[in-house]
């Protein structure tokens, strides 16, 4: 019989972070939510309260917003390493992200950390067209973004938190890294004329340039910290020849092929949330 983990999810009311919790709790497992809300609490950006959260833990997903590649990741996840050992935690999984050199020197402190690790580099969300930053141009009916001839393997984050699962409870995925991708190669245009046919409405999509594109953001209010993250995401990572790779690892961890961006489309659709009246 299988034991049973006492399991910390840092981010877990978040896009992959939920979904993880909700499998883990099927498999029978104690899961802690690792959130501002939660309690004990978790925030980031108070390290006194990182403790508290790993008290008690054999295990932790670890999940750093808004990105690991933003200024003041690398001493982040050090010190919460630090204080996953103290507390006896043996195993953590860390969502990075692929093509991010920034992400890779966080990494690189859980690789060295002594403790069993799977690192698992996600490429670009699919969800990011439904419960991020391209959710309100979409529901506007017009998208404006810079390189949008960059194709990209857009991944589910059903089989990203299917596969940090399996990382979590099995021991023969410890000391591996894994590239997650979608199994197609799409623009951003591309993606956008598909929810545009799926959901029957009119979305226009403009090609615009990076510069021109953080100058709107910044005149819409949005913070400092997150306009940079679009920026390096946009400039460093959709500038990363290696961008477009596809691999197959999450069809070598579970065992059956990624979920394409049709069906994305298709299950998101139905639940209006692409609907202007609906918002």
């Amino acid at each position: 019989m299988e034991n049973k983990s006492n399991i910390l999810v840092i981010g877990g009311t978040g896009k992959t972070g939920r979904k993880v919790v909700q499998g883990l709790k099927e498999a029978g497992h104690k899961v802690r939510i690792g959130s501002r809300s939660a309690s004990p609490a978790f925030d980031w950006d108070q390290p006194k309260t990182w403790s508290g959260s790993l008290q008690g833990m054999e295990k932790v997903y670890i999940t750093f917003q808004p990105d690991l590649a933003v200024p003041g990741a690398l001493k982040a996840i050090e010190v919460l390493i630090g204080k996953a050992k103290q507390a006896g935690v043996k195993k953590v999984v860390l969502l990075s992200g692929k093509g991010e050199r920034e992400a890779e020197l966080c990494e690189q402190v859980v690789i060295h950390s002594g403790l069993d690790y799977t690192i698992v580099r996600a490429s670009w969300f699919n969800q990011n067209f439904s419960e991020s930053f391209l959710l309100e141009p979409i529901l506007d009916g017009f998208v404006a973004l810079p390189r949008a001839d960059v194709k990209v393997p857009f991944v589910d984050t059903d089989d990203i938190a299917d596969v940090v699962v399996a990382a979590l409870l099995k021991g023969e995925h410890n000391g591996n890294i894994y590239q997650l991708t979608g199994p197609r190669q799409l623009t951003f245009k591309e993606v956008i004329h598909e929810i545009s046919e799926a959901t029957g409405r009119n979305i226009a999509f403009t090609s615009i340039t990076l510069s021109a594109y953080a100058q709107v953001m910044k005149q819409q209010g949005v913070p400092a910290d997150y306009v940079w993250l679009i920026e390096y995401l946009f400039s460093e990572v959709l500038g990363n020849p290696n961008i477009a790779e596809m691999t197959n690892d999450i069809e070598k961890v579970l065992g059956r092929r990624p979920k394409d961006i049709s069906k994305y489309i298709e299950e998101t659709v139905a639940t209006g949330v692409w609907h202007p009246q609906a918002n």
